[in-house]
């Protein structure tokens, strides 16, 4: 253990200026020195000689080698580590929509998402008039073993009164009550993984080290494009289906954003992760983005806000020609974490409205030498730093394959350079 970590007041101390340090950035006042923040997938296993397969199953082995590399590295915040360690989980589940090590990829191959279609075109209209019983009906059953036999299930608006006594056999055939069972034991594996994510994050809290995300949600256009058209059908459905793709983005905003906020409630952390997919300046058009992307997505970001609560959106590949149109939200209430946009116009453009960052190329983390990546992060500070407002992280956080010498780089050079 560090010395910095070595007594319980030093500790606290310690994950105090931390919180004030991110606090100070988030709210465009310039801290002590720029926060720099540890947010991978499997860096750490990596390091410890797991594969992804150990990872993904060993919540133990996880959580150890996690909070060897905070105590080495000294981070502002974290991110969780058992985030990704879903094996148990989705075995129990079934889950259809990742391929997995043992369960499509190899132990030693990272989890794969399937870009597919789960929901048909044409159910747009089912989807808008009861969300909830196309989820039971149509999609569950589509995207998980143990959710078949749910669409037996009678419809839940006609459970009422005497109407009631005619259709509850229906909880009692096989179909059912096999599928209930089976949640029922993919619930109580997603509590063991919860419990071991809450008595990581008390022990790091211990040791001075905030978390740097509580839960997560998404924009309502990747919502649809990631979970149920897939990207083709998506991408279709703005020529095709416009106006039915527009009323199930608007309905989509008002309950991801209830759900987001009632999720948060009992989460220490009020950071939200929001990583977004398919706003990136070669998938859409500007006036696409405008049309489709922004309105829901910022309907969610101020609902959020107005709960208290600070999203964290990751423009993942290149957003820059989108910067103007997203400055339109409350000043100092929001994190823009840029993967491939220019950061020296984001800072230009956002520098007054949100706390930017990022973006330190995964590809000098994993290729370049120490003294590249310390030019870059000191380029970052200087400049994005100037004035308060930024956070340094990895253009995508730590990427799996980095070299701990460049990863050991970037942290250090927070405390080497001034704003």
């Amino acid at each position: 253990m560090s010395a910095a970590a070595s007594a319980p007041g030093e500790a606290a101390a310690a994950h105090a200026a931390r919180l004030k340090r991110v606090n100070d950035a988030i709210a465009l006042r310039q801290p002590d020195h720029v926060p720099v923040i540890y947010h991978t997938q499997f860096w750490h296993a990596r390091m410890a000689g797991m594969n992804y397969r150990r990872a993904m199953y060993d919540y133990q082995a996880l959580m150890d080698t996690c909070r060897d590399v905070l105590l080495d590295l000294q981070p502002d915040m974290y991110a969780s580590p058992m985030r990704p360690a879903l094996g148990p989980t989705l075995d129990a589940v079934g889950y259809k929509q990742l391929e997995w090590p043992g369960h499509g990829t190899s132990d030693d191959a990272m989890f794969q998402y399937l870009d597919r279609e789960y929901m048909k075109a044409d159910e747009y209209k089912e989807f808008l008039f009861d969300p909830s019983g196309f989820f039971l009906s149509k999609y569950l059953p589509r995207i998980g073993t143990a959710f078949e036999g749910l669409e037996n299930l009678p419809s839940i608006p006609n459970l009422y009164y005497g109407r009631m006594f005619g259709v509850l056999s229906k909880f009692a055939d096989p179909k059912v009550v096999a599928a209930l069972d089976a949640l029922r034991k993919a619930g109580e594996e997603s509590a063991r993984l919860g419990a071991c994510m809450g008595a990581f994050a008390d022990e790091m809290d211990k040791l001075g080290f905030p978390q740097s995300q509580g839960v997560a949600c998404s924009s309502p256009y990747d919502y649809f494009g990631d979970q149920f058209r897939g990207s083709k059908g998506i991408l279709l459905d703005m020529y095709r289906r416009k106006d039915e793709l527009l009323a199930a983005l608007e309905k989509a905003a008002v309950f991801i954003t209830q759900h987001t906020v009632a999720s948060a409630l009992n989460h220490p952390c009020k950071m939200i992760f929001i990583p977004i997919h398919w706003a990136m300046d070669s998938f859409m058009s500007l006036a696409q983005f405008k049309t489709f992307f922004w309105p829901p997505f910022r309907k969610v970001l101020l609902g959020l806000i107005e709960a208290g609560l600070t999203p964290v959106a990751f423009w993942e590949s290149t957003c820059t020609t989108r910067l103007e149109v997203i400055a339109d939200i409350p000043r100092g209430k929001a994190i823009y974490w840029f993967e491939g946009t220019d950061m020296l116009r984001a800072k230009e453009v956002l520098g007054d409205v949100a706390c930017i960052r990022g973006n330190v190329p995964a590809s000098m983390l994993n290729t370049g030498r120490p003294e590249e990546v310390d030019a870059y992060c000191r380029m970052l500070i200087e400049k994005v730093g100037k004035g308060g407002g930024f956070i340094l992280d990895g253009a995508c956080g730590i990427p799996d394959e980095a070299r701990p010498e460049n990863v050991k780089a970037m942290f250090a050079s927070v405390r080497k350079y001034a704003a």
